[in-house]
C-alpha cells in the first residue's frame, strides 16, 4: 500500500528522512480493526517524529500521521483514537501509552491498523476531512479548555500562538462554548483571522491585554512564558501542551506564581471519552475545525514543508 513514513531520523533537516512509497499492508491482529484511510491531518508531532523525538531508529521505516477518519471493513463510517496503551484494549495490560507513530504503524496511509477499542463512530454532520482533524490537536486543545483549566462560560481565556492547530482549535471551541477568548500571533492575517474564528480580540506577542484572564492556552513555551504567567489573575490557570519555541524561558516567574496562587498545568492529547465529547460538541454546535490546505498523500511532502515553514492557519489534510 502507499504510504508517508520516517525512513531515516535527522535532527537538523527532518524533511531529508521523508519518504512516499510502498509499505506493507497491517496484518491480521486478535483485538484489532484495519480501517481503510479516507483523511487524515498533519500535526506538528509528525515533524518531531522525523527529528527522533518518540522515535527510535530501531523502529524505523514507521508509517507517519496520529489522526484519522475512514471505514471499517463492514463499511461503517468511522475516527481513530490515537492513544494506544492506556486502557489495555487490544495490547498488553501493562504497556505504557503511546501515540501512534511512536510504537505502532501511523495513519499516512491506506490501511492503518488499530485496537477495536480505539474506534469511534463518525458523526454523519462532519466530512471524513473534518472529522481526521480532531484526535490530536482539536482533542488537545478540548482537554486543556474544559478539563485541565476548567473554564466556564462566559469566563476569559488567553490562547497564545494564534495558526498553530491547537491554538486555533482552542479559539474556536472557546468561542463556541461562550468563553471570552483572546489570541496573540506575531502575524496580523493570523490575528485578523482569529477574529473571525471568535477570539474577542487578537494582539501581537507580549501586548496587555485589556483584562487579565480565566485561563492561558500555552503552546509556544519559551517565547511566550512570560506574558502567559503576566496575563492570568490571581488563582488563574495556565495549561501547557507544547513548546515550539523552546522548554526554558528566561524567566519562570516563579514569585508571581506564588504569590498570586496561578496553577500551572501540563497537558497531553484527551482520552477516548473527551474525544466521543468533541465529535458530539461539533456535530451539534456546528464548530468545524479549520482546514488550511487538503492535499492528496501522494503530495504529503508539500504539506510538511507548509507546517514545518509555518505557513498555515488551522489544519493540513491528507486525502487517500
Amino acid at each position: 500500500m502507499f504510504a508517508a513514513y520516517a525512513a531515516r531520523i535527522d535532527r537538523d533537516q527532518p524533511l531529508s528522512g521523508l519518504e512516499l512509497g510502498e509499505r506493507p499492508e497491517p496484518g491480521p491482529r486478535p483485538g484489532w480493526t484495519t480501517v481503510n484511510v479516507k483523511a487524515a491531518s498533519l500535526n506538528h508531532h509528525d515533524l518531531w517524529s522525523l527529528r527522533g523525538v518518540g522515535l527510535g531508529e530501531e523502529a524505523l521505516p514507521m508509517i507517519l500521521g496520529c489522526d484519522a477518519a475512514g471505514t471499517d471493513d463492514d463499511g461503517n463510517e468511522v475516527v481513530l483514537h490515537s492513544v494506544i496503551g492506556q486502557s489495555g484494549h487490544g495490547v498488553g495490560p501493562n504497556e505504557q501509552r503511546s501515540i501512534l507513530t511512536e510504537r505502532y504503524q501511523g495513519t499516512f496511509a491506506e490501511r492503518v491498523a488499530v485496537p477495536t477499542w480505539n474506534v469511534l463512530p463518525k458523526p454523519k454532520e462532519l466530512s471524513f476531512e473534518e472529522a481526521a482533524c480532531l484526535p490530536t490537536a482539536w482533542l488537545t486543545a478540548y482537554r486543556m479548555l474544559f478539563t485541565n483549566a476548567g473554564v466556564r462560560p462566559g469566563q476569559s481565556v488567553l490562547v497564545q500562538g494564534a495558526g498553530g492547530g491547537v491554538a486555533t482549535a482552542a479559539i474556536a471551541l472557546g468561542a463556541a462554548a461562550g468563553l471570552r477568548v483572546f489570541a496573540t500571533s506575531r502575524d496580523a492575517a493570523k490575528r485578523e483571522r482569529a477574529v473571525e474564528l471568535g477570539a474577542e480580540d487578537a494582539f501581537e506577542p507580549g501586548a496587555r491585554l485589556p483584562r487579565r484572564v480565566d485561563a492561558v492556552i500555552e503552546t509556544v513555551g519559551a517565547a511566550t512564558w512570560s506574558h502567559s504567567v503576566k496575563s492570568l489573575r490571581p488563582g488563574g490557570t495556565l495549561v501547557i501542551s507544547g513548546a515550539t519555541s523552546g522548554p526554558n524561558p528566561k524567566a519562570a516567574e516563579l514569585n508571581r506564581i506564588f504569590f498570586l496562587e496561578l496553577k500551572v498545568v501540563g497537558s497531553t492529547m484527551g482520552t477516548k471519552d473527551e474525544l466521543a465529547d468533541l465529535l458530539s460538541f461539533c456535530a451539534a454546535t456546528g464548530v468545524r475545525p479549520v482546514i488550511d490546505s487538503v492535499l492528496p498523500l501522494d503530495r504529503a511532502r508539500e504539506g510538511f514543508e507548509k507546517m514545518s515553514d509555518g505557513d498555515v492557519f488551522g489544519k493540513v489534510v491528507l486525502t487517500v
